[in-house]
């Protein structure tokens, strides 16, 4: 049964090297507040291995959460007693991290009496411009960071179709693995954006996987052996050389993005009519040469393209929260039985019933 008053929900996020919990609101008009935010980042931990380590994390994760809890509960200014459901992310991700996070939420569910949520990270980052920006569906949403690069379709809560993904790489995975080969520090995302912005991007012309083909799927794979082969005929390298590989790898990914795009947004009107938005999420949104490589595709899709603030595009508790009131709303709960789970494609989400459809207008 659907819930019409406004709803508070808890949400709890451990499925990587991030400890985060957030209080959000709901409201009857469908637009969101976010009352509480809390992230507490692992890199200090992790770095020395140049990636995660998932038993490092997960042990962080025990560490840290009932702390991250209590302070999200307590910035929020509210008591369990008022919360309308609690939500953790429930995959995908490193098992033992997700394990920490979804039975801590049973556990409040169980002791307080309240609607479990177990909500999946990927539908989370799906739904967070319906919470920054109260985005009407159908939208067109590239998903990009360490472990995921897709184009989707987001039609209604509980409602997605995938047009493209990677076949190989993330492309957050392979910003960082380029790093790592170049030698430069974790995480490696930042580090090679600022060293292209030092580069020149014509020195080398890497590959463009995929370009021109039909379908909107990613492959960076390629790519990547192209950067190291280079690296390992030029060595020792200079810091140039650094610069200059790192602006050539770029350039390449931004053409590799934009044509993607290109396509996925096609699909999308073949098959859905035009969105509302094409919205980016994920880590790698927060690079500022991708983002201008985004407003282009938008611009010649005539569409608006929507940015959550880079707080928001990162993995954090708020985007569990919201994604655990859309579905509350709509009366979809979940067992305690709930299973954490290390693979959950997004477009594995059960329908919401007929009955609870969502319209292309409105919410």
């Amino acid at each position: 049964m659907a819930i019409e008053t406004p709803i508070l929900v808890l949400g709890i996020e451990t499925t990587c090297d991030e400890t985060a919990a957030a209080v959000v609101e709901r409201g009857n008009d469908g637009h969101g507040r976010i009352l509480s935010n809390i992230v507490r980042s692992q890199i200090a931990e992790h770095a020395p291995f140049g990636g995660v380590v998932p038993e490092i994390a997960a042990r962080a994760h025990v560490d840290m959460l009932d702390g991250i809890v209590a302070t999200a509960m307590q910035e929020a200014g509210v008591t369990y007693a008022q919360l309308s459901g609690v939500a953790a992310a429930a995959g995908p991700g490193l098992i033992g991290g997700v394990i920490v996070g979804l039975t801590t939420a049973k556990a409040i569910a169980l002791v307080h009496d309240t609607p479990l949520l177990a909500v999946n990270h990927l539908e989370a980052h799906a739904l967070t411009p319906r919470l920054t920006d109260a985005l009407a569906f159908p939208y067109c949403l590239f998903l990009a960071s360490g472990g995921h690069t897709q184009i989707v379709a987001v039609l209604g809560v509980g409602n997605y179709v995938r047009l493209g993904t990677t076949v190989d790489d993330a492309l957050g995975e392979a910003f960082d693995k380029v790093a790592k080969m170049l030698g430069l520090p974790y995480p490696g995302g930042p580090q090679v954006e600022h060293a292209a912005n030092a580069g020149d991007a014509t020195r080398f012309h890497f590959p463009r996987p995929m370009l021109g083909r039909p379908d909107a799927n990613f492959s960076l794979s390629g790519l990547k052996t192209a950067v190291r082969n280079e690296a390992s005929r030029m060595t020792p390298l200079e810091a140039q050389d650094i610069n200059d590989l790192c602006a050539g790898f770029q350039a390449a990914v931004l053409d590799s993005i934009a044509n993607r795009l290109d396509v996925g947004l096609q699909l999308f009107a073949e098959q859905f009519g035009p969105p509302t938005a094409l919205v980016a999420a994920g880590g790698v949104a927060a690079n500022q040469a991708i983002r201008g490589a985004l407003r282009d595709v938008a611009a010649r899709a005539r569409t608006e393209l929507i940015v959550p603030p880079p707080a928001l595009c990162t993995d954090n508790g708020a985007m569990i929260a919201w994604a655990g009131a859309e579905r509350l709303a709509l009366g979809l709960t979940d067992a305690l039985e709930a299973p954490p789970r290390a693979r959950w494609r997004l477009d594995d989400n059960v329908e919401v019933p007929a009955t609870f459809a969502n319209t292309r207008a409105g919410f």
